[in-house]
C-alpha cells in the first residue's frame, strides 16, 4: 500500500499545510516569484524584512559572489510598512499560504510600531523579529548577540503582539543555547535559524573592499553544515519549535535539517539560482516519506539518534 504523508506542521499554534518556506530577503513578499512558484504550494511565504519607515539600505555594490555561496549587505532596503500593507499584504490575500512577517528596527520602539501596526491585519499569521541582521550598522543585530538584550526585546515585543512571535537568531554568538534560552525564556513563541555568518571579500588586483559595506552576511551552501549544528543545538536547549535556515539548496538538505530538530525549514540563496527550488524541495521531501514510510513529516523532528 502507498504511503499518504500528512505534511502539515504546527508552529506555535498555527498549521502550516507543509514545513517548506521561504527565508526573508530572498523571496521578495511573494509577488517577486509568483511567475515561477504557485504560492499555494507554500507552507508559508516569508516577507522581505519590513521597517516603520522606508530604508534606502546600504551603498552599492552589495552583493559578491564566493565560493560555495553569496555574500550580501542589502542593509534590509524596504519601502515600510505603510506600503508593504497597502501592496504587499494585499496581494498575498490571493493565496492561501501562510504569511510570516519578518520586522526590523533601528531601535527597540522601531519594532514596536511595525508589530503594532501589524496587530489588526489579519493576513498576518506570524512575525519573525529580525534580531540578526549583519549588514545595518544600527539595531538588528545588535539586539541579538547579548542574551539580555534578546531578552528585553522579545519581552517587550511579545507584550503588544496579537500574532505568535518568531525570533530570529544569529550565528554570530559565541553560545547559540544560551541565545535560545533567553528567547524562549522572554516569551516567544518560537526561534528560527541562522541568519547569515559575517564574512568578507577583497579584490586582489584593486586591493579594494568588493562590498561597500566592507563585510557582508554569508549565505549558501558553504553554511549549511554550521546551521544544521546550530539548529541541533538550539533545538535540544528549547521546548519551542524551530524553523531551521542557513544553506538549504536541496531536499536533503531539508531533511537533514528536520532531523537535526527543525519543525520547518526556510529556503534562502537557492531562490537566487533555481526559482523553482521550494517546489523541489517539497517534491523531494514527500517522495522521501513515501520511500521511508512516513505517515507524518512532523515525525522527522528531531529524529536523528543521539
Amino acid at each position: 500500500m502507498k504511503t499518504v504523508t500528512d505534511l502539515s506542521v504546527n508552529i506555535a499554534g498555527v498549521t502550516l499545510k507543509n514545513p517548506v518556506m521561504t527565508a526573508s530577503g530572498t523571496f521578495g513578499s511573494g509577488m517577486e516569484y509568483s511567475e515561477f512558484v504557485d504560492l499555494n504550494h507554500l507552507g508559508a511565504v516569508v516577507t522581505k524584512g519590513v521597517s516603520n519607515v522606508p530604508w534606502e539600505g546600504n551603498p552599492t555594490p552589495r552583493i559578491a559572489e564566493v565560493y560555495g555561496g553569496m555574500l550580501n549587505a542589502i542593509g534590509l532596503q524596504n519601502p515600510g510598512v505603510d506600503v508593504f500593507i497597502e501592496r504587499d499584504l494585499a496581494f498575498l490575500e490571493q493565496f492561501d499560504a501562510r504569511v510570516i512577517v519578518n520586522v526590523c528596527g533601528r531601535s527597540i520602539q522601531d519594532y514596536l510600531d511595525v508589530v503594532d501596526r501589524l496587530g489588526d491585519e489579519k493576513r498576518v499569521d506570524l512575525l519573525e523579529i529580525n534580531v540578526s541582521c549583519p549588514n545595518v550598522k544600527e539595531g538588528a543585530i545588535a539586539f541579538g548577540t547579548r542574551a539580555d538584550s534578546l531578552y528585553d526585546i522579545t519581552n517587550r515585543i511579545k507584550k503588544i503582539a496579537k500574532q505568535p512571535v518568531i525570533m530570529k537568531l544569529t550565528p554570530n554568538v559565541t553560545s547559540i543555547p544560551e541565545m535560545a534560552k533567553a528567547a524562549e525564556a522572554a516569551g516567544a513563541d518560537g526561534i528560527s535559524l541562522i541568519n547569515t555568518i559575517t564574512g568578507m571579500k577583497i579584490d586582489v588586483e584593486r586591493q579594494r573592499f568588493i562590498l561597500a559595506n566592507k563585510t557582508g552576511g554569508l549565505s549558501g551552501p558553504a553554511i549549511h553544515p554550521v546551521a544544521v549544528r546550530m539548529v541541533y543545538e538550539a533545538s535540544h536547549a528549547v521546548n519551542i519549535p524551530v524553523i531551521g535556515m542557513g544553506g538549504i539548496s536541496c531536499w536533503q538538505d531539508a531533511v537533514e535539517m528536520m532531523l537535526a530538530g527543525a519543525s520547518a525549514v526556510a529556503v534562502g540563496a537557492a531562490n537566487f539560482h533555481n526559482p523553482y527550488a521550494t517546489q523541489e524541495i517539497l517534491d523531494g521531501m514527500t517522495d522521501y516519506c513515501r520511500r521511508h514510510q512516513v505517515t507524518a513529516i512532523r515525525d522527522l523532528t528531531g529524529g536523528v539518534d543521539d
